[in-house]
């Protein structure tokens, strides 16, 4: 497998005229954070006459990011490229030269090297392809999927490469590329990725994609829970993932990671337990027995038969509080654990709501990751058992105890749970039921990448699955077992949407 080197000129990366205090060209921070992740070789490079303040920043900027820097010069273009790249030239590499400045020289003896040359905000010329193989691109936003195109064509991956355009929130693209999950060098099984980037016309960064991977539920801007949960009805999502779903209504046959329709369902915390429902006759021949949290959707916490609607649905107290949308929106994890009857009133969790049973499990919680046909699961610790969780309320003065399961989780400490506790409830884990329960969501949900939480009630030993959610980080799995499996997964919904016609 070849290489891909990448050689960034001073005229992209310096704003213009900024004397002696020379700073990043605007957007080129979001293109460098994106590049040191890559996994492409990348350097930055200058003339030798400009002047030190300059050299210098660029020096400590490139070392900032794991860059090299060098000076190139048109009359010993080989000593510099050698220089950089310690003379490792293979066969099959692919290396672009990114400039926006016309010099017709060094363009000359970089192509006889084989280099192809990039020019960013020079003009455009039909889908890129210009004279003397030069490529222009209007802005660096279009980098990325630029070289994505000349990986594909030039085949320097083993097997046949296939594009992921990828959509998510910025701290959620770092997270997952600071993992090198998101390399723009082919993977071992022939996966690039690229950001799809909604400020750019969108047609033409999916004439470059194969496969569309994205975080749908960080593009939304807003929920109407007056809609009846019919989603998408009464979701507004970003302009640009409008864009995207139109896009794919009319291109029926694009692969995507997961359709939108299999994830709406995961908005809803009452589908999510009326699916859970569906796992009841799991463990039947078990030791232990699988099953969904009791539940109870209540849209007034002031409704005078809450009491007989709670003993109907066996629950009893403490009950944790819910909000019905599970994702997207900003309150949609502040909820709330309720001791008493009492403790409804003006609760402060957004309605319609879940009233979930409350599980005591040791304060430890198990994760579950389905990356395609793999399952891996991580342990965690989680909020201690009802009896802890009174106490605390009731030396705080806080009933009930308010908190967002994302930020504000209260975690048991070690001399509050029982001696030996949390070991026992790892060691009753039955890692195949959860896992033959991990197909069946699989195949109930129709999603490749999804996660779940399952906690062991104390006691009965039932494994309680209480949560669903899509494209999880799977940040607790070790990276060398994850990855391949992530990347896996990606490759085999292609393949298998290519031979039922989907693509």
């Amino acid at each position: 497998m070849g290489g891909v080197r990448v050689l960034l000129d001073e005229s992209i990366l310096l704003a213009e005229d900024e004397g002696t205090n020379p700073s990043l060209r605007s957007g080129s921070e979001a293109l460098l954070r994106r590049l040191r992740f890559s996994k492409l070789c990348v350097a930055f490079c200058h003339q030798e006459d400009i002047p030190a303040s300059k050299a210098d920043f660029l020096t400590k900027t490139a070392a900032l990011y794991s860059f090299n820097c060098i000076s190139l010069l048109t009359s010993h273009v080989d000593n510099s490229l050698n220089e950089l790249f310690q003379d490792r030239s293979r066969t099959g590499d692919l290396c672009v030269y990114v400039t926006s400045k016309i010099d017709e020289i060094l363009f000359s003896e970089l192509q006889n090297h084989n280099w192809r040359i990039i020019l960013v905000g020079l003009g455009k010329c039909n889908g890129g392809a210009t004279d003397k193989e030069v490529l222009f691109i209007d802005t660096l936003d279009g980098l990325l999927i630029t070289i994505c195109r000349l990986i594909k064509k030039q085949e320097i991956c083993d097997k046949s490469v296939l594009a992921v355009g990828y959509v998510m929130k910025p701290s959620r693209e770092e997270d997952f590329a600071k993992r090198g999950a998101f390399p723009s060098c082919p993977t071992e099984n022939g996966l690039i990725f690229v950001p799809l980037i909604f400020e750019l016309p969108l047609a033409s960064q999916l004439q470059g994609v194969d496969v569309i991977l994205h975080k749908v539920t960080d593009e939304i801007i807003s929920i109407d829970t007056n809609s009846s949960f019919n989603f998408p009805k009464g979701i507004s999502f970003t302009t640009g993932m409008s864009e995207l779903q139109r896009f794919l209504q009319e291109n029926s046959d694009f692969c995507i990671v997961d359709p939108f329709s299999s994830i709406y369902p995961l908005l809803d915390r009452l589908q999510i337990q009326q699916i859970l429902l569906g796992l009841q006759d799991f463990g039947a021949q078990c030791s232990c027995r699988l099953r969904a949290p009791h539940f109870l959707k209540v849209d007034n916490f002031n409704d005078p038969n809450l009491g007989k609607q709670l003993l109907e649905a066996k629950l009893n107290f403490p009950v944790i509080v819910k909000p019905q949308v599970a994702c997207g929106v900003a309150d949609a994890h502040n909820m709330a654990l309720v001791f008493k009857y009492e403790d409804f009133a003006n609760l402060g969790v957004p309605l319609p709501a879940i009233l979930q049973e409350y599980v005591d499990h040791c304060s430890t919680i198990f994760k579950f990751y389905v990356l395609g046909d793999k399952v891996f699961h991580a342990v965690k610790k989680s909020m201690p058992n009802a009896c802890v969780l009174l106490s605390l309320s009731e030396k705080t003065g806080s009933a009930p105890l308010l908190f967002n399961s994302l930020k504000t989780l209260p975690v048991a400490r070690e001399e509050q749970l029982p001696i030996g506790s949390s070991k026992a409830i790892k060691e009753s884990l039955d890692v195949g039921l959860i896992e033959k329960a991990a197909n069946w969501l699989r195949e109930r949900l129709g999603l490749t990448i999804f996660g779940f939480d399952v906690v062991i009630q104390e006691g009965s030993g039932d494994h309680v699955i209480v949560d669903l959610n899509y494209l999880p980080s799977f940040k607790e799995v070790p990276d060398s077992d994850a990855l391949p499996a992530f990347w896996d997964a990606i490759r085999k919904k292609y393949e298998l949407a290519k031979l039922s016609g989907q693509h």
